[in-house]
């Protein structure tokens, strides 16, 4: 029999043991919580006369404010609608023959203005055709002048220095340096993961001949 109370005793202190630790910790929280809505409730009871003050003085300046702007509007709003009334029935019989001359008078004078818009058209042709090189020109000569391979990259960033006014993108560089490729106007080589262009010879020898072509045709 004293074998089987020792275990019984020793789980009575234990649980009495949890159940004191329980009950001091909820007795702690529950000061700290009632402590907390004290606070609340007189901060409520600050707002609360805050908002009864505010509310009395809204009323007040609304009463103040309001009564004037009713009686200022009243007769204008009933003076306006009829002056608006007779000159819209006035205005409206005299409409069609107006509509009626301004389509005669600009049949009469539509050749005329045809006319006047066709010279000007005729003579803005001249200035028409601008000097502006192309990107395929402008990445074909920078090849050209380059006696080492270069990335679409270097490329890109070379002629951005010289044109920044053109906002040019590696991956147009890089399409126009395909497609010279493609044409036998340019050379590509791989070196790991990176592809650099050179120029071909044919694309060499074009630049020479097409600043040739002027002088030929001032000399005839």
């Amino acid at each position: 029999m004293s074998e089987s109370t020792v275990p019984v005793t020793e789980l009575a202190s234990q649980y009495i043991a949890q159940v004191t630790g329980d009950l001091e910790r909820n007795m702690k929280e529950q000061e700290r919580i009632g402590t907390e809505v004290a606070a609340l409730q007189e901060q409520l009871a600050v707002l609360q006369h805050d908002h009864t003050v505010l509310a009395n003085m809204h009323q007040a300046l609304g009463v103040e404010a309001g009564a004037p702007a009713v009686t200022d509007t009243a007769p204008d709003n009933a003076a306006v609608p009829s002056p608006r009334q007779k000159s819209a029935a006035e205005s409206a019989p005299s409409k069609p023959a107006r509509t009626r001359k301004s389509a005669a008078s600009a049949g009469r004078t539509s050749p005329r203005k045809q006319a006047a818009k066709k010279k000007p058209a005729a003579g803005a042709a001249s200035p028409a055709p601008s000097t502006q090189p192309t990107l395929v020109e402008l990445v074909r000569r920078h090849l050209c002048e380059q006696s080492e391979p270069r990335s679409a990259a270097e490329v890109t960033t070379a002629l951005d220095q010289a044109h920044p006014e053109r906002s040019i993108k590696t991956t147009v560089v890089r399409t126009t340096l395909e497609g010279l490729v493609a044409k036998n106007h340019a050379q590509r080589t791989k070196q790991g993961t990176s592809v650099f262009y050179t120029a071909s010879e044919a694309s060499e020898k074009s630049p020479a001949a097409e600043a040739e072509k002027p002088s030929e045709a001032v000399d005839s």
